[in-house]
């Protein structure tokens, strides 16, 4: 364990005994340091640390407090889960992400990273080597499952991080969005319960509604994750036929599930029999040294479809996705022939060429530490600029921060206001159906912290200060 973590767990175990209160100021980070006998960044870090755990708030000019219990945390963890028949949001969505798409709109409300970020050049060389070399007999070994290369290579990664997954069983998608909404209409027909976590990825709230499936809305708190005895009284009250989650730098929330709550939860739906779609388009953007693992490498009894893709990881304009369907790839297969077809064959052969240069883990390093370094920029001028009662929450890994809000502040109308002045961001209205008790919006900290980024954060906090004025 490193010296900030040890430092961190001594702390956590001070509040828990009592030494620190809900409440008390805890020493600065100075102060810290010549009682620790550690060093300045040591104590920096453990308190991040500290603060992405919940257990303290960070507040501007004035140090960091030990926070106060869950329950009276504005705004709380939701108390009991959401079941609905009738989903009813994409035109919501839709209207909000066709506002951030604006010229000139500062992208906070984006789902993806800077493209800036992303190797273009090797990658266009890619596709013009596979342009000269590719006959037209050779595009028709692209229908489903996909190229035989790429899936190969995308094996062999999974080897990397020890899950041994067949090629046969991976199937090349336009994107992870088609990987999920497959592999969520593979396993179900119309008018089945479907559990999914909220706030979720949108995407599963726009498939349970295509697909005309009923909904159970699992809370999720912005520390802890899926709320599991939820789950469980789900699981025993409902016929549950599928489980949308991702357990890895969760979208908008940001927090990645300890191995132990990924087994808890995959031991629970192998015990009901509830295939689990795993979205884990984010789990190669981690920091430290190891990836985390998916739900599917806890699972040996197969009902977990491990859904992916190169889209935030390398370029999203390609549109390449996966999903490891195991027993379930024939039939996701069918489903693309009647929709899509297949994937594009030159993209899929690009990518196939440039996985074999391996470039890919070293572009992979050098995105993960600046997506660190930008996300550790943005929460110190997030925290600078917003009002006190406003809560972020930070993790390690991937490129989103969450904002907690009082109750009172309708995100829906903030995000109005702040479109109006040419900013966008992420209300919870997009990951939420029904009343959930949990308020903010998801800020996207890819994309360079400059001059513009600074101001727009000014604005939001001049706008969320007027709504919470009008509130009190």
């Amino acid at each position: 364990m490193k010296k900030y973590q040890q430092l961190a767990e001594r702390i956590a175990h001070q509040i828990e005994l009592g030494v620190w209160h809900p409440g008390d100021r805890l020493p600065s980070i100075r102060e810290q340091t010549g009682h620790s006998g550690v060093s300045f960044m040591t104590v920096t870090h453990a308190y991040q640390l500290l603060e992405s755990r919940g257990l303290i708030i960070a507040r501007p000019q004035s140090g960091y407090y030990v926070s106060p219990p869950e329950s009276a945390t504005p705004p709380g963890v939701p108390a009991s889960l959401v079941h609905q028949e009738n989903v009813d949001i994409n035109s919501y969505i839709f209207d909000v992400l066709q506002a951030s798409s604006r010229p000139g709109v500062v992208p906070f409300g984006s789902a993806f990273p800077d493209p800036k970020l992303f190797p273009l050049a090797q990658l266009n060389r890619s596709l013009a080597h596979v342009a000269r070399n590719t006959s037209a007999v050779s595009m028709t070994e692209n229908l489903p499952p996909g190229h035989r290369a790429l899936r190969q290579a995308i094996a062999r990664r999974y080897a990397q991080h020890g899950l041994t997954i067949s090629p046969d069983e991976i199937v090349i998608t336009t994107g992870a969005l088609e990987a999920l909404n497959l592999s969520l209409q593979a396993v179900t027909e119309p008018g089945d319960w479907v559990v999914v976590e909220t706030p979720c990825f949108y995407g599963a709230l726009q498939a349970i509604e295509r697909l005309k499936l009923k909904m159970i809305a699992i809370p999720s708190s912005p520390h802890h994750g899926i709320d599991l005895a939820a789950l469980e009284q789900a699981l025993n009250n409902w016929p549950v036929k599928a489980c949308w989650l991702m357990g890895n730098h969760q979208n908008p929330l940001g927090f990645t599930l300890a191995d132990e709550r990924k087994q808890q939860i995959v031991d629970l739906l192998t015990q009901h029999q509830v295939t689990l779609v795993e979205d884990d388009v984010y789990g190669e953007l981690y920091q430290g040294n190891t990836r985390p693992a998916p739900f599917r490498a806890f699972d040996t009894g197969g009902i977990t479809l491990h859904c992916a893709s190169f889209s935030k990881s390398l370029v999203a304009g390609f549109r390449v996705g996966w999903v490891a369907a195991g027993r379930h790839a024939r039939r996701i297969q069918q489903l693309q022939l009647m929709s899509t077809l297949s994937g594009s064959a030159p993209v899929q052969m690009a990518l196939a060429d440039y996985l074999t240069t391996r470039s890919y883990d070293t572009h992979l390093r050098r995105l993960r530490r600046v997506l660190a370094e930008r996300k550790h920029k943005a929460w110190q001028i997030l925290r600078q600029h917003l009002p006190e009662n406003c809560v972020i929450t930070r993790h390690d890994g991937g490129y989103f921060l969450w904002i907690s809000l009082p109750e009172g502040i309708d995100t829906r109308a903030l995000n109005t206001a702040a479109i109006r002045e040419q900013i966008s961001v992420a209300p919870v209205s997009m990951f939420t159906v029904g009343q959930t008790g949990l308020n903010g919006f998801r800020v996207n900290t890819s994309f360079p912290w400059q001059e513009r980024e600074i101001l727009a954060v000014q604005t939001l906090g001049r706008l969320l200060q007027q709504a919470l004025n009008a509130a009190s």
